[in-house]
Order: structure tokens, then sequence, then C-alpha cells
């Protein structure tokens, strides 16, 4: 980590995964959290306890619960383009801004968020198989074996 962040403007300095989880879980519940995150260890059996165990192993799984928390609970403005190639941990907020009141979810919400990446997932995954077609002959002969 870099000694030259401010950890005075990051809303989790200081912040254990554990406190940052239940006041998640306190506010929007487990169901929500599953809906929006779809991270199974709010699904099947949640419990903060078993949570934190999972959370604490899996990278991928933490910093999405963690910028949830900033995002969403804290409802602080999108990570700039610098801040947003940082980890959560590790990004800090511009002066003058502080976190405001959690957001208001729903499931309903979540489902249309839901829909709205698959469209997008199944877009990226139609173009990359379409260059992956193109890219697969080293000859540039995609077009003629796509004919037969």
């Amino acid at each position: 980590m870099n000694s030259e962040i401010n950890y005075k403007n990051n809303p989790l300095h200081g912040v254990g995964l554990k406190n940052l989880l239940v006041e998640i879980v306190d506010h929007y519940g487990f169901e929500i959290l599953f809906a929006y995150l779809n991270i199974n260890c709010f699904k099947t059996n949640p419990s903060i306890d078993s949570s934190v165990k999972f959370l604490k192993k899996t990278d991928w799984a933490r910093e999405k619960i963690e910028v949830f928390y900033l995002y969403e609970f804290k409802n602080l403005p999108k990570a700039s383009s610098e801040q947003f190639s940082l980890s959560p941990r590790d990004r800090v907020i511009p002066e003058g801004q502080s976190p405001g009141e959690p957001a208001e979810l729903s499931l309903e919400d979540a489902e249309r968020l839901r829909a709205k990446r698959e469209a997008k997932s199944a877009e990226r995954e139609q173009g990359a198989r379409h260059r992956s077609d193109k890219s697969n002959d080293p000859w540039g002969n995609w077009k003629a074996k796509s004919k037969r």
C-alpha cells in the first residue's frame, strides 16, 4: 500500500469486515445482498460469521461487498477512473464529499439490474465469439471456412 494515501478520506479506514457486514445486513438484509451481489454466502444458510469467513478467503467477493458498502450503503459518488483502478480499501473520496444516506434498494430493482447485466454479458460474449472466429485461422481464411 502507498503510504501517501490519506486514509482520513476513506470510509473503509478503520472499519472491520465484520462491522461493515453487520451494518449492511442490519439495513438491507441477506436477501437484498444476494439479489444485488449474487454471492452465495448470502443465500445458503446466511449468517454474519459464515459470510465473514468466506469473504476473508475470497478477494473478489470481499471487494464486491466493499464496493457495495461505499457506493450503495454510504451512497458516495462513483469513483474516478484513477480511483476505480485501486482496490476499495485504497480509494479515497475527494475533499468536500461525504457519505450520504443509504440507497433505497428493492428486489424488483435488483431483478432489472440482473437482466441488464445478463444482456451486456451476452453481448460481450457474442462479440468475443465473433472475434475469435476470425482469429482462429492464422492465414485469414475465416470467410472461406464459414461458407462451407
